[in-house]
């Protein structure tokens, strides 16, 4: 694998993302440039929440970082579940999967405040240290103890980077397809389509996209399309996917946790290598592949997933 060439080409794909979306804001949001596109993009989310169809609380509490919008769901009495979703995806993600985590947990679905969703990021995009320091104030303001943790995509990564802190309240952790958690990217010159998608949006180019990280789009909801279409129309895009590093050997060996890591077969961010790392280095480990599944496993192959989730989880 030649690591140093991979990141220079990430490195300039996201350098020609972030300068096509430089204008200056027209109001003050990290992530859109309009009021209209980001009316535009809330009216989606809207529609796209609905899909949960179950009872769910939405909330917006004040943090030292900006605003963080938290989706609850399930039993008050349930053991309480964090849901930490993929890249431009936001919590609505979920649909497929959240009646079965909801049975027995007290869900909190938290939208990323660097990308589009209900959470807002007014300053300078954060450094690892300050996304740490967000998601604790979450977790204190929720007063979360031993609560379980999904992280899906870049939410993997997240969930990571929060478990291998010293001082954690986390107990178990399932990562679907976690990016560039125990690698780099796979298979760059595929998912560079998803990058370039955001310097030229179009139906065309999104629907590539779809088929590179699904094996299934045709699953995919036509009322979460035209979310996930608009998060990449309109959402300004940030550097800090060069800030996600895999982490080391003993970044990994540091948690204790019992992990569960899903990744699909035709996955084109993770290969075998993760999962080898993830038998290899974390402690108390559980891994599957997913036949038949893409980056998508969630939506791609949802009942299975589901069912190793759950299991894992009770």
């Amino acid at each position: 694998m030649n690591t140093p060439k991979i990141c220079l080409r990430i490195a300039l794909l996201l350098l020609l993302v972030s300068c096509a979306s430089s204008k200056k804001a027209k109001f003050e949001d990290y992530v859109f440039e309009t009021k209209t596109e980001k009316q535009a993009y809330l009216t989606s989310y809207d529609k796209a929440l609905k899909l949960w169809e179950i009872p769910y609380k939405e909330e917006n509490i004040k943090t030292s970082l900006g605003t963080a919008h938290i989706i609850m769901a399930g039993p008050k009495n349930g053991k309480d579940l964090v849901l930490l979703h993929g890249m431009d995806a936001s919590s609505t993600m979920w649909y497929p999967n959240i009646k079965a985590l909801a049975k027995n947990h007290r869900i909190y679905a938290i939208d990323f405040l660097m990308e589009p969703g209900k959470s807002n990021l007014t300053a300078k995009p954060l450094s690892r240290e300050e996304m740490v320091i967000w998601y604790n104030e979450i977790f204190q303001h929720y007063k979360l103890k031993k609560f379980d943790i999904v992280g899906a995509s870049r939410g993997g990564w997240i969930a990571t980077l929060l478990a291998i802190q010293k001082e954690n309240n986390i107990d178990k952790i399932v990562l679907l397809s976690p990016a560039q958690t125990f690698k780099f990217i796979d298979k760059v010159g595929k998912t560079s389509n998803a990058l370039m998608l955001k310097l030229f949006p179009s139906e065309k180019k999104f629907t590539k996209t779809l088929t590179t990280f699904s094996t299934h789009p045709e699953k995919i909801s036509p009322i979460y399309k035209r979310q996930f279409y608009l998060a990449n129309k309109y959402a300004k895009s940030n550097s800090s996917m060069l800030k996600m590093m895999p982490f080391s050997d003993d970044e990994l060996q540091s948690i204790k946790n019992p992990v569960l890591v899903l990744i699909g077969d035709h996955d084109v961010i993770n290969s075998d290598e993760s999962l080898e790392r993830a038998q290899k280095y974390l402690i108390k480990n559980k891994t599957q592949k997913i036949t038949d599944a893409g980056h998508f496993l969630s939506i791609d192959q949802s009942k299975i997933v589901n069912d190793a989730m759950v299991n894992f989880l009770d």
